[in-house]
């Protein structure tokens, strides 16, 4: 008999903390000055008129007002157009 319990080692058990990622302020809604509107990795979603992005493509809000969603085509890196949504404060 075994004087020691025998236990496996578990190679998957380390997991990361979640980065709440996502639109924090909908469109239609009212966001004050410095809001945060997008938290995102790239620029899925672009900034319009007033409305800033952070160096962590973090769009956020320059002044008070209405936040709008519009798309834009832009010219991706392979010559192809692609469209992409822009946040507005009006």
């Amino acid at each position: 008999m075994a004087t020691k319990k025998a236990t496996g080692s578990t190679k998957n058990s380390r997991d990361s903390n979640p980065k709440y990622l996502g639109i924090k302020i909908t469109p239609g809604a009212v966001a004050r000055e410095g809001a945060v509107l997008v938290r995102q990795r790239g620029t899925k979603i672009l900034p319009g008129k007033g409305v800033g992005m952070g160096k962590d493509y973090t769009l956020f809000a320059l002044r008070k007002g209405t936040v709008f969603l519009t798309t834009r085509r832009k010219p991706h890196f392979d010559g192809k157009t692609v469209k992409k949504h822009v946040f507005h404060i009006v």
